[in-house]
């Protein structure tokens, strides 16, 4: 009992499809998660009659006809486990100082043709981009299945305008698409999902995601995200791995030659292992949970820049939707569309931008009859919650509340707040102590261009700096989103499979 293949620190959502990846390779698996639930974020809790979605949106490339995601879970064995409903339509984006408020659907077809009845003249910039969107995303899943390890020239041959794009940002390659500016705006909606401004935000990542929402299909749990955790706990019971919760990781333990060599947990018993996928920052792991790392080890962690520290409002409201006058499941409300300058106002306090989510439009019967569920989502991109006083701390986080939801009501015209009987309100302070994650932070680290999706995905190797741990989650080489975070825990469960296997 206290020797393994491998062990998983973490059952978030790359820890658990990790530790699934590598029960099929025929190894001996130990998971171990410090909470008494599966999931990390993807979760749900309740208050008073109302059951709500602790971070899942919507689950993107998940159509009914495919997806990448969806044949993630299919090869997984859990698409079965759980039962879906599909989103209605893309999303809704307004930004009233731009006279900007355009509703937007799923199908590459239904959006061009909606952007160029919005943004007359749009039509060929848009098919430039999706085309070359569907070239990122084929090169991606090229990448994927060679983890990281590429034949240049193959890349080049196949996939020459991934190659051209590469180190440029959102805003160069839709300036150079000739796209017009309120399309550009319309289309950079999604830019908070990914917490990076458009010209610092590599547009290989960008375009993928994009491509992933609108062409590839859109899902959602009915039982929230939870439904999925439990079903992918499920499958690792059924394929014979343990699952330990209640029990925290203390330390990953190294040799001489400073190779992993096994687990100590909180309880103070050790377990042997030569093999550790942590589904925990490396901020965390190099600076707590290992002793005598490398410098350069701590000099390549800390050069990594931390992303959006959330703030979320959960509201059970006693009245329908159409009462309310709630018309969309998800808005985005911008003060502007240039996104360095809505990035640098999400510095502040007074930030209220948000992406707000009416499940109900997706779900009618999520919550009792004549009632309604919603979320609000804001990030902050400093530190600025470290710098609230304790005694000020509850008023702080009201009167942000309180801004985020009298925005949505301006910017809609929905009257919600006299119809509100539940609200539970999560700030930084409250992530980084139910999730640890430091600062608060909910995307791991920022998606910059010259550190994003392709330079991750492309120096895996490098980045593999101790023998025998690898990384999984929202800050691995995937970076952050559900999508994101399941694709890693496949990349790290299938790439330490082989490293078993070859006895590494």
């Amino acid at each position: 009992m206290n020797k393994y293949d491998a062990v998983v620190i973490g059952a978030g959502n790359g820890g658990l499809v990790a530790a699934i990846r590598l029960l099929q390779s025929g190894a001996k698996v130990l998971l171990v998660e410090r909470h008494n639930l599966p999931g990390g974020f993807a979760t749900s809790f309740r208050r008073g009659r109302f059951e709500f979605e602790a971070s899942l949106h919507e689950l993107n490339d998940f159509g009914k006809d495919g997806g990448d995601v969806r044949d993630l879970f299919d090869s997984l064995g859990v698409t079965d486990k759980i039962e879906w409903v599909s989103i209605p339509e893309a999303y809704r984006v307004i930004c009233p100082n731009e006279s900007l408020d355009a509703t937007m659907p799923f199908g590459i077809k239904a959006f061009i043709d909606k952007m160029e009845e919005c943004v007359p003249g749009s039509r060929p910039s848009m098919e430039r981009f999706f085309a070359l969107a569907e070239e990122i995303r084929k090169a991606q899943a090229y990448t994927n299945a060679q983890n990281g390890v590429i034949e240049s020239s193959y890349m080049v041959k196949n996939f020459g305008n991934y190659v051209r794009c590469g180190s440029y940002s959102v805003k160069e390659v839709l300036q150079t698409l000739k796209m017009p500016k309120k399309a550009q705006d319309i289309l950079s909606a999604y830019w908070c999902y990914l917490g990076a401004k458009l010209s610092d935000m590599s547009f290989i990542h960008y375009a993928s995601m994009v491509l992933r929402y609108i062409d590839r299909g859109v899902m959602m749990p009915k039982g929230r995200s939870h439904e999925i955790s439990l079903a992918m706990c499920e499958k690792i019971h059924e394929l014979g791995g343990d699952i330990w919760f209640n029990t925290a990781a203390e330390k990953i333990l190294t040799d001489r030659e400073g190779a992993v060599s096994g687990v100590l947990l909180d309880d103070g018993r050790t377990i042997e292992t030569r093999h550790v996928v942590a589904n925990v920052e490396p901020t965390i792991v190099y600076g707590r949970m290992m002793d005598n790392v490398p410098e350069k080890i701590v000099r390549a962690t800390n050069a990594r820049k931390l992303a959006g520290r959330g703030f979320s409002i959960f509201l059970g409201l006693n009245k329908s939707p159409d009462e309310l006058g709630i018309a969309n499941h998800n808005y985005f409300l911008y003060d502007t569309s240039d996104t360095d300058r809505q990035y640098d106002l999400m510095k502040g306090l007074d930030n209220a931008a948000q992406a707000t989510v009416c499940l109900n439009r997706a779900y009618p019967d999520c919550s009792p009859k004549g009632t309604t569920i919603m979320y609000f989502t804001t990030l902050f991109m400093e530190d600025v919650w470290g710098k609230v006083k304790p005694e000020d701390y509850f008023r702080t986080k009201e009167e942000v509340a309180r801004r985020l939801i009298e925005r949505f009501e301006k910017f809609t015209g929905a009257k919600i707040q006299d119809s509100i009987e539940q609200i539970s309100i999560a700030t930084p302070m409250t992530y980084a102590r139910y999730g640890g994650h430091p600062e608060g932070g909910i995307y791991g680290y920022e998606s910059k261009y010259d550190d994003g999706l392709t330079a991750r995905l492309l120096m895996m190797k490098e980045d593999r700096m101790t023998k025998g741990l690898r990384f999984c989650g929202g800050s691995a080489m995937r970076l952050s989103g559900y999508s994101s975070a399941y694709f890693s825990g496949d990349i790290s469960g299938r790439q330490t499979s082989g490293d078993i296997k070859r006895g590494e």
